[in-house]
This record gives structure tokens, C-alpha cells and sequence, in this order.
């Protein structure tokens, strides 16, 4: 144990961490197993460790900043003393390759296991519409303001006019289709593969031309003015890039606009982080530049790509405050290890993006280019 608590120390001085220090950042060990526990699965294990109390951190999302801007999770990934998270990684990367891990018949278990959990935690945590997406902070001082500063720049981006069909891949709680229903003027489809969505959903929408789907985005055959995801792509996976891509243009008219709002990451990848695989978004995947590039080659013209990611990192501590906030109401229902895992997914998550690991992208794409070219919106 004394071997493993040195390497694990000399790591975490890489990130300027200290065990048992003073600083909000540094890390305070309630059990020593926590040291061997990281040899099995670092970003398996760090996580696990944490939900269980293993360790504690006044301020973990700058822990993770911290972390991430020292590149640790590389180090670990070529250091042999790590070799089970090593050959677990690499097999889990393989078998993407060969397992549709976001098949029809899997497509809907994030639904279940995350959007489902209860509509009383992300009414509690997220903004009065209920925007589970990064919000657009420009000009904006709260988390409403800026969740619909987002959905305005989005029906911006993508020119909605009175009259025109929209389709929305993956609508969450209604959010966007409510949004440009009312201040556009235009019909919207909205799909998800959540119960739980799917009739809040109809409920907010009741009364305007907006039609929720329960479906599968694979299973769209209408064609639309302008399509919209916002959110959604990073359930789509590696082996279905392509064919999302295929669908999109498919039912997309040939004078019309796509805009894709995701999550993306630097190095291309085909696997997902194991902890938040385990316990968040089951099956899950976040695309490189790379890869979408590879994905819409010979079906659509980028014309847009604008990144805020920064946003992010703002909109996670807000959700973070609401839900801690709130906590007194939602452990009725919670335990304390659900609180611990959801304020290790949202801070971890802060850390990533503040030290831009991870990257916000809107990408407005069209079939065939729009005559003298796309007037960029920031």
C-alpha cells in the first residue's frame, strides 16, 4: 500500500494536488484502500472511491481542472503499473469497433437509466423549461437567461421563418419546439427515447403545432425546412455517426438548414469514460472534429462551427448550485451516495471544460451550400 499511496501522491503533485492539504483543491483521504482501489481502474475507480466516501474535496471541479490540464489521464493510460485500467481500456475501445452499442434495441437505456430518474430532480436543477444542454452565458447573468439566449441563437443560426416544419432529434422536455413554436411561428416534430420527456413534453406543448414522438431518430422518414439536435448526438456512438448523418439529410429539404449542438472532444476516440458509462449516460460517445468530418463528407457543406464550450463550465455550477441547493427536498426520494455521484458527474464535468478537455460545438450544415454563403451569429 505504501508503493501505491507514493505513486498516486507523485501523480496528483503533477496537478499541484496534495493529499490531506490545506488548500480547497486538495484532496482529503478517509481510507487508505482508496490507493490500491486506483490500480484496478483510475477512471473507473476515482469516481467509485469518491461515491462511496473514500475521499473528499472542498473544491473538485478545480481539482479536475487541475487534473486535466496536467494531462494525468495520459500518463496513467502508458504507465504499466496501471496495467489492468490499460488492457481494459484498450478492449473496451476494440469492442466498440465490432459491438453497436447504440443499436435500435439499446438506443432507448439512457432513456431509463437517465432521463427517467425523475422529472422532480431536473425541475429542481435545470432552468424553468427544463434545458438539460449548455446555455449561451454572452449576455446573460442567470441560468434562464442564458437557457434562452441559447434557444434564441439557435432558431437564429438556423433562420426560422413563420410557417416552416422543423424537426427537433432528441427534443428533451420541449424546451426548443415550445421556444420557436411561439416566437417563430413554426411546426415542430420533437423526438426522444424517454418516457419521461415524452409526456412532459406534450403536456407543455398542448395547444400549439408541435407533435412529440416517442421514436428512435433512425426511424424519421418525414422532410423538414430545418432540423435541429440539441444535445442528442452524444448518444448516437462511433459505428452510428454516419448513418445519423445519412437520416439527417435524408429528411432534410435540399434548401435547408441542420444545427448540431454537442458535446466534442480533442482526440478521437471510440470509447466513452468508464465511471460515466457505469453510473450516468450508458452507451454513450462523444465525437472529434474528425469524426464528424468523416460523418457528413459527400452529404452535407459546413457552414458554420462555433464553439462556447467555456459555457459549459458556467452551466454546470449552476445546475450544480440548484441541485445541492434543493438537496433538503430530493434526498425524500435520493441517498447520500446518489448526491455524491451526481456532484462528482457535474464537478468533474466543470473541470473538463474549464481546462478545455471537452468542447461545446454548434455546427450548421446545409446539402448543398446556401447561395453567397452562411452569415456567421455569435
Amino acid at each position: 500500500m505504501h508503493d501505491a499511496k507514493q505513486v498516486v501522491q507523485e501523480l496528483l503533485q503533477r496537478a499541484d494536488i496534495q493529499i490531506n492539504g490545506t488548500r480547497p483543491w486538495d484532496i482529503q483521504v478517509h481510507d487508505e484502500r482508496f490507493y490500491t482501489r486506483l490500480f484496478k481502474n483510475p477512471e473507473l475507480e476515482l469516481g467509485d472511491t469518491y461515491v462511496e466516501g473514500c475521499w473528499d474535496c472542498a473544491q473538485l471541479d478545480e481539482a479536475f481542472t487541475r487534473i486535466f490540464r496536467a494531462d494525468l489521464e495520459r500518463i496513467v493510460q502508458s504507465d504499466k503499473r496501471f496495467l489492468y485500467g490499460i488492457l481494459y481500456n484498450k478492449i473496451k475501445s476494440a469492442l466498440t469497433r465490432i459491438i453497436n452499442y447504440q443499436s435500435k434495441t439499446k438506443a432507448y437505456e439512457v432513456g431509463r437509466r437517465h432521463y427517467d430518474i425523475g422529472n422532480d430532480l431536473y425541475q429542481l436543477m435545470l432552468d424553468q423549461q427544463l434545458n438539460y444542454s449548455c446555455a449561451y452565458w454572452k449576455n446573460s447573468r442567470t441560468l434562464d437567461e442564458a437557457q434562452n439566449a441559447k434557444l434564441e441563437l439557435v432558431c437564429q443560426k438556423l433562420g426560422l421563418k413563420p410557417g416552416m416544419q422543423v424537426l427537433d432529434i432528441g427534443c428533451g422536455w420541449g424546451a426548443f419546439a415550445k421556444y420557436a413554436a411561439e416566437k417563430y411561428h413554426v411546426s415542430v416534430i420533437g423526438t426522444t427515447i424517454s418516457e419521461q420527456q415524452y409526456h412532459r413534453a406534450r403536456e407543455l406543448c398542448q395547444g400549439l403545432p408541435i407533435e412529440i414522438k416517442m421514436q428512435d431518430y433512425r426511424d424519421i422518414t418525414d422532410q423538414f425546412d430545418r432540423i435541429c439536435s440539441i444535445g442528442m448526438f452524444e448518444h448516437v456512438g462511433y459505428r452510428n455517426y454516419r448513418r445519423y448523418m445519412k437520416v439527417a439529410n435524408r429528411c432534410l429539404k435540399d434548401d435547408g438548414l441542420f444545427l448540431l449542438h454537442c458535446i466534442g472532444v480533442n482526440t478521437s476516440l471510440t470509447r466513452t469514460n468508464p465511471w460515466i458509462d457505469k453510473h450516468i449516460f450508458p452507451n454513450g460517445g462523444l465525437p472529434s472534429i474528425k469524426q464528424i468530418g468523416a460523418a457528413i463528407e459527400n452529404l452535407f457543406i459546413m457552414e458554420d462551427w462555433h464553439n462556447f464550450g467555456a459555457d459549459y463550465d458556467t452551466t454546470l455550477l449552476a445546475w450544480y448550485a440548484n441541485f445541492n441547493q434543493h438537496w433538503d427536498t430530493l434526498k425524500t426520494k435520493y441517498n447520500e451516495e446518489f448526491r455524491r455521484m451526481w456532484n462528482f458527474y457535474l464537478m468533474s464535468s466543470a473541470g473538463a471544460f474549464r481546462a478545455r478537455e471537452l468542447q461545446l460545438w454548434q455546427i450548421v450544415l446545409s446539402k448543398k451550400g446556401l447561395p453567397g454563403g452562411y452569415l456567421s451569429l455569435r
